[in-house]
């Protein structure tokens, strides 16, 4: 069993990649607060270092800056 499992992760977000600051299986999309597995990341803000679980609550997030 992993010790990261069930434990939220810190990233730090990049154009094309994300860096992992501290291990865990998910993040916590800034929009709906929805667990986001690492494996299914797909989206995220580089200015804003957040994660989205969505491309429509990306564009969301987006469009309030």
């Amino acid at each position: 069993m992993l010790m990261s499992q069930g434990r939220p992760a810190r990233l730090h977000y990049m154009a094309n990649a994300f860096r992992v600051l501290s291990p865990g299986d998910h993040v916590v999309c800034a929009i709906s607060g929805e667990r986001i597995p690492l494996d299914n990341l797909r989206y995220w803000s580089v200015t804003k270092q957040e994660a989205y679980a969505t491309a429509e609550l990306s564009t969301k997030a987006a469009l309030t800056a």
